[in-house]
């Protein structure tokens, strides 16, 4: 079998601190940082309950006003990790499928194998990850009012007096140690995110063998889309941070529950941006494959009728064989199918399913903030008087 060094091993897991989960044994297997996840949102919720307790602020911790908190702790950070364990297997399996598929040839695998080796000393560098918490720390010293980290890191309601007190060793310790955590994390994942759309667009601008009756209809790309199924951890994430963002504004009295629809596609444009942006990389050379395919296909379809209709139906002496079983209808209907296929070849590959998964994944982590409108109480009176017609 044909050795292919370095294309096999593409990985976007690396860094400081997954070498130090690694060494902690909370990394299985190389990619499996779940454990980490939990360890890391875990201990310093574990750690903000205990100073409330002690400061005895333990009622304004589980108040509404402070959900905020425990999302990001108990939800968020360990659905980063969760992503990162579902979708790693999925970019090795990518770079393997268009490697074993020709779609990057023989003669451009070694350009293939420079770009992965690049990736692979970005994602190991230890600069990236000091750079980002140098700035969330900065972040945490001197930003005390809203901005695009209102939306993105979720501090929503939390620019204001903290509501467990400003002086108090419970809000410092979540103002310069759990909000700065997550902070950290989620820069940790839009470089990653960053490092995969530069890798998309380098492997753009290879001589790819793009395939126009590829059954994926994306010319072998296909798989591209199961990839950014499994972002939808991530996207939880963020709409859960920012469903949680948005009930504190509301019951702290900043924000009315009518006001919350500029946030909600807010959120949808976030996750457009993300995780479907990157798949329009690749649009411009399926757009030359498939008009490539129009043109090759309807020339091979035209010569194929005509001599379809010449002979079964035009003026030439009717042939021996019969009707009957031959293989020239059916091959006439396996050419109509390819040319099918090449003309509903789509320039993104993305289908309804994908738009799906994002879309729930984004918009369920909302659904909660409708009880601000109507609480469950009136819901349920609402619903069994209507069965019972009372």
């Amino acid at each position: 079998m044909e050795k292919r060094e370095g294309l096999e091993d593409f990985s976007l897991l690396g860094g400081p601190l997954h070498r130090l989960g690694c060494r902690l044994g909370l990394v299985c297997g190389g990619t499996d940082t779940v454990a980490l996840g939990l360890v890391l949102g875990a201990f310093p919720w574990l750690v903000l309950l205990a100073l409330a307790l002690v400061e005895g602020l333990g009622h304004a911790l589980f108040s509404i006003e402070a959900i905020g908190k425990h999302v990001r702790l108990l939800v968020a950070i360990p659905l980063l990790f969760v992503c990162e364990a579902f979708i790693e297997p999925r970019f090795t399996a990518f770079v393997q499928g268009i490697v074993r598929s020709q779609v990057v040839t023989a003669s451009v695998r070694p350009a293939l194998a420079s770009e992965i080796a690049r990736i692979a000393r970005w994602k190991d560098a230890w600069l990236p990850e000091a750079f980002f918490l140098l700035a969330v720390a900065l972040l945490a010293l001197t930003v005390q009012s809203g901005n695009f980290f209102h939306y993105l890191f979720g501090i929503a309601g939390e620019s204001n007096p903290d509501v467990v007190g400003e002086a108090t060793w419970t809000s410092q310790w979540n103002w310069m140690v759990c909000k700065p955590l997550f902070q950290f994390l989620l820069l940790r994942w839009l470089w990653r995110l960053a490092l995969w759309c530069f890798f998309l667009w380098r492997v753009s601008r290879l001589e790819l063998r793009l395939v126009p009756t590829h059954p994926d209809r994306a010319g072998g790309l296909g798989y591209l889309e199961l990839v950014h199924t499994e972002f939808t951890p991530l996207v939880l994430a963020i709409s859960a941070v920012q469903s949680a963002s948005l009930a504190q504004d509301i019951a702290l009295g900043g924000m009315t529950i009518d006001a919350i629809y500029p946030s909600v596609a807010f959120v949808l444009l976030v996750d457009a941006v993300l995780f479907l942006g990157p798949l329009l990389i690749f649009s411009r050379k399926l757009w030359k494959c498939k008009v490539t395919g129009m043109s090759d296909y309807g020339a091979l379809a035209e010569r194929y009728v005509n001599a379809f209709d010449r002979k079964w139906l035009g003026a030439d002496p009717a042939p021996d064989e019969s009707l009957l079983g031959t293989s020239d209808i059916q091959s006439l209907a396996d050419l109509s199918n390819a040319v099918s296929i090449v003309r509903d070849m789509r320039l993104v590959p993305v289908s309804q399913s994908l738009l799906m998964y994002l879309a729930v994944a984004a918009l369920l982590p909302l659904l909660p903030l409708v009880l601000f409108k109507y609480p469950i109480a009136d819901l349920l009176a609402k619903f069994f008087g209507g069965l019972s017609g009372l």
